[in-house]
């Protein structure tokens, strides 16, 4: 199960089409590294986004999705689909 958990930010900026997400039972960036180039896809009532993991993000895991548009505030918190 991978959850969105914020956009991708700076101190004054934030970037809606790029989002940092957490893959269950990953821990390290090692592991998050074997992510890099899948696919993933997140689904709403009538459409869905796709988007592929790009890096990981910091070291306990957790990785930056860029998808092809930017994702509405609903997605935080949300369920991503791996392709």
């Amino acid at each position: 199960m991978t959850k969105i958990l914020s956009y991708r930010r700076g101190r004054k900026t934030q970037t809606v089409n790029q989002a940092i997400a957490s893959i269950e039972k990953i821990d390290s960036r090692e592991s998050a590294g074997k992510y890099i180039g899948k696919k993933v896809e997140i689904a709403f009532s009538k459409s869905s986004i796709k988007g592929v993991i790009v890096k990981p993000h910091g070291n306990k895991g957790k990785v930056v999705i860029r998808f092809r548009r930017g994702l509405p505030g609903q997605a935080m918190n949300r369920e991503v689909k791996l392709v």
